[in-house]
């Protein structure tokens, strides 16, 4: 079999995709470890690129590297690619949302039923020793309405789990014209957030959304942190209008790799609150997405560069 080209896998990932690309007849190096520049020289020659999020993949990055053809994102979230760019240049950008959509729906679901029957809470009561049924007595999720905003893979999954639930789900998503948020706000007691990072939702659930619902609700984010502003998380649960946060991604979810320094008030807020559920950026993260999330992306890189 002749080589179709060089695909350089910037990432740690399933060995699947390694397997798959080269036996669909592409050269492939697999070096998780660069940072911009060493990327950059790295990537000289390559047909194909496999990135993480730690490096920015600009224009500018495009423009040193004229040999591409497929940029692949291993996951859903493209926010660190100029795709726009990229595609104006004739670069296919290419993720792998199929992979983990069935992990984060099922965490969605456990996070929200954490948040509701008080788990997490009463887990750390029993261990002191404490046995506080009354102050636990939970939510049947069967009983509220769920309101979900973004209806991809994830929104999808999440809604397929929750319907053995028997609770009332009332979507919105502008891309798809499929409901309205002003029903959103009107009617969920709980709003769970499936959005990509963009420009548009960055901030997505602010100071005006919290004040736009109609009644106290439940928030659940495993999207991307930065969708929902921390202060006004932080104030809407003080003054009681939010009743709770399950929360896989944080605004501030890179601060342990950075050292904790100056946590923000609002964030000692959440980890220090017990009407919250914090994981940390695992929704998607499982044994079966691992592989799912790899395999996906090889057989879309495949398609794409052998035309």
């Amino acid at each position: 079999m002749s080589c179709l080209g060089r695909i350089l896998i910037a990432d740690r990932t399933h060995e699947v995709l390694e397997d798959k690309l080269r036996e669909a007849g592409f050269v492939v190096s697999v070096e998780p470890d660069h940072d911009y520049e060493s990327l950059v020289a790295a990537a000289q020659g390559c047909v194909g690129l496999v990135v993480r999020s730690k490096v920015i993949i600009d224009s500018k990055f495009i423009d040193r590297v004229p040999s591409l053809s497929c940029i692949g994102r291993v996951g859903a979230g493209m926010e660190t690619i100029d795709v726009e760019y990229a595609e104006s240049k004739g670069i296919s950008c290419l993720n792998s949302p199929e992979g983990n959509r069935d992990a984060v729906g099922e965490h969605a679901v456990g996070l929200l039923l954490a948040l509701l029957d008080n788990i997490a809470r009463a887990d750390a009561e029993v261990r002191q020793g404490l046995w506080r049924r009354e102050a636990n007595r939970g939510l049947e999720l069967g009983s509220l309405t769920v309101g979900i905003i973004g209806y991809g893979n994830m929104g999808q999954s999440f809604a397929k789990r929750l319907s053995g639930f028997g609770c009332r789900v009332v979507i919105y998503d502008k891309y798809k014209e499929i409901g309205t948020l002003e029903e959103v706000q009107r009617e969920a007691d709980v709003v769970s957030f499936h959005v990509p990072l963009t420009d548009e939702t960055h901030h997505y659930l602010d100071a005006g959304f919290i004040e736009a619902m109609a009644k106290p609700f439940f928030v659940v984010n495993t999207a991307r942190g930065a969708v929902v502003d921390t202060e006004a998380l932080v104030q809407g649960m003080e003054n009681g209008k939010v009743r709770g946060a399950a929360l896989d991604v944080l605004e501030y979810e890179n601060m342990q790799a950075d050292g904790l320094g100056d946590v923000p008030v609002s964030m000692q807020y959440l980890m220090q609150s017990p009407l919250t559920v914090l994981t940390p950026h695992v929704a998607g993260w499982t044994v079966e997405s691992k592989y799912k999330l790899a395999a996906v992306l090889a057989d879309k890189m495949i398609k794409t560069l052998k035309g």
